[in-house]
């Protein structure tokens, strides 16, 4: 493999269809698509600073780099994609890429990052920004913060863990999503989705997981949650209070305590789902 070090690439397209190549403290500049149709490329301490650099490539390692905010549109329509260590100052980074490790990164601005991507691995990344993940598919994701509206809106098979969320509308549209250890707060979480399952998390949400089917909590707290499960059918053991529920579809909901029970004859079969609390054995019916 041949190695690269030091240098400065301008100019559309500089590197375009290099394969086995080891870039180490270069500088990608003023010229689209650098590496585009590019494979068997590691870059080490190097700085993309232009549009398109990773287009339709293959066999990607990116290890101590940074995306400047003019690597807009980063890597797109690859597959193989290896992240560790990076700093990704870029929106729009990520974009229908198939079999993705991001390690040990931030994303300073991720806009409308991993999008429509498959069989993606995150652990220790952090990001800030609307409209992380969207329409991902086969996401496993550990110690993953997430400062920004709208994340995984429409996924597919989801695990994350150990992981903390300050994010409104959530795993909307979603299917078959489990969450484990891990801190959300933001509102109208997982809204019509299928599959949502919760365990040993803390769940901060205004009239959050609402229209969901087949909705399980396990050992879940949710102080601050009010106007819960609405037309949701749902399976939940809930640690301590939970200051709202209103209308579920079906299931059972065990609390500790509820604030406020609403259930609406007009709205929902009273009758089809069984609550209890903690204080009394059985709340309704």
């Amino acid at each position: 493999m041949k190695t690269v070090s030091g240098e400065i690439f301008e100019g559309e397209r500089a590197l375009y269809r290099a394969e086995g190549l080891t870039l180490r403290s270069c500088t990608f500049q003023n010229g689209e698509s650098p590496l585009k149709h590019s494979s068997g490329i590691t870059a080490e301490s190097t700085v993309f600073d232009w549009k398109y650099p990773i287009w339709y490539s293959r066999d990607i390692t990116v290890i101590n780099c940074e995306f400047s905010t003019n690597a807009r549109a980063g890597i797109w329509y690859s597959g193989n994609i290896r992240v560790a260590g990076s700093r990704l100052d870029a929106p729009k980074l990520f974009r229908r890429c198939s079999g993705v490790s991001i390690t040990d990164s931030r994303f300073t601005d991720a806009k409308e990052t991993l999008w429509d991507c498959s069989d993606v691995r995150l652990r220790s990344v952090h990001v800030r920004g609307d409209y992380f993940g969207m329409n991902c598919r086969n996401v496993e994701a550990e110690d993953l913060t997430i400062d920004g509206n709208y994340a995984f809106d429409g996924a597919e098979n989801v695990q994350l863990s150990d992981s903390k969320l300050i994010c409104k509308d959530a795993f909307w549209n979603c299917k078959n999503v489990e969450v484990s250890r891990s801190f959300i707060s933001g509102e109208y979480l997982g809204w019509n989705s299928e599959d949502l399952t919760f365990t040993d998390c803390t769940i901060e949400s205004l009239q959050g997981l609402c229209f969901v089917k087949n909705l399980v909590l396990r050992n879940c707290r949710l102080p601050g949650t009010t106007l819960a499960f609405e037309l949701s059918s749902v399976d939940a053991d809930i640690i301590g209070r939970v200051p709202g529920i209103k209308n579920p579809a079906r299931g059972r909901i065990r609390a500790g305590s509820i604030g406020e029970l609403i259930l609406d004859p007009a709205e929902v079969d009273v009758f089809a789902t069984e609550v209890t609390t903690s204080e009394r054995r059985t709340v309704f019916p």
